[in-house]
């Protein structure tokens, strides 16, 4: 499984609302899902500049970066997550990175251990916040015409959405919990703190070398704050979708 590959947004459109301070489209629908995978439909965090007054909203996005100059929306299967290290430079990602920043709302994410042989089976874990509150992902959006698709039909703006990552904290990081994401996965999706999430989304047009840097810097403290519990392998099916999901499991037996 890649990097942030599955995650958790079950909350309500009024708790997201209200924990983003963002405003939401009366219409918007969410779909709780407890196993969040590329292509599905999830909810991002923006900011626009609408009669000179910047708006943060809620809209819903394809997980999975479909650049303006595609030629089909296949190639958004390859693009959920972006890494920081090179995202101001591949061409997927470039532009987007300068102007279209976001933020992937998530209540926690999983991860699969690798085991000590090739043979051994991977043991999935779901990371979260320890108080249960949500993770704001460093994401960037496009939108992207469909040229199948006639002009008013209200299916030829796709609107699509990536999560960064970097690499997991140190082997000897503090506390405990950045180890345990060390020797969990060498690439952690990047997490914002509250200012640097106000910074992130701001849509003026900044040095995006400088900003991702910035939500690289702040990664590992705001994931100190999180926790590991090792879950049930139905995860790994997609068509699996509950809360017994999140619930402890241990892979020993």
């Amino acid at each position: 499984m890649g990097m942030c590959g599955r995650y958790v947004m079950a909350k309500a459109i009024g708790d997201l609302v209200a924990e983003a301070e963002a405003e939401a489209d009366a219409n918007l629908e969410l779909r709780q899902s407890w196993n969040v995978a590329p292509t599905t439909d999830v909810p991002i965090v923006l900011e626009r500049i609408i009669d000179d007054a910047v708006h943060r909203q809620v809209h819903v996005a394809k997980w999975g970066l479909v650049p303006v100059w595609a030629k089909d929306s296949a190639v958004g299967v390859r693009a959920f997550n972006a890494r920081s290290e090179t995202v101001t430079e591949k061409p997927t990602f470039r532009s987007a990175v300068k102007a279209r920043r976001c933020a992937v709302p998530a209540e926690g994410y999983y991860e699969w251990l690798a085991g000590d042989t090739p043979k051994a089976k991977k043991r999935p874990f779901y990371v979260h916040p320890a108080d249960e509150s949500l993770i704001f992902f460093a994401g960037l959006y496009e939108w992207w015409k469909d040229p199948s698709k006639g002009d008013g039909d209200p299916e030829q703006w796709l609107l699509s959405t990536t999560i960064l990552t970097c690499p997991s904290p140190a082997a000897d990081a503090k506390p405990p919990v950045l180890r345990q994401l060390h020797g969990l996965h060498d690439r952690l999706p990047i997490p914002l703190s509250k200012d640097a999430m106000a910074e992130w989304l701001d849509p003026k047009d900044k040095n995006a070398v400088d900003l991702v840097e910035m939500v690289r810097a702040d990664a590992a403290e705001v994931a100190s704050d999180w926790e590991l519990r090792e879950v049930d392998a139905a995860v790994g099916n997609v068509r699996n979708d509950g809360p017994e999901l999140i619930e402890a499991h241990s892979g020993l037996f």
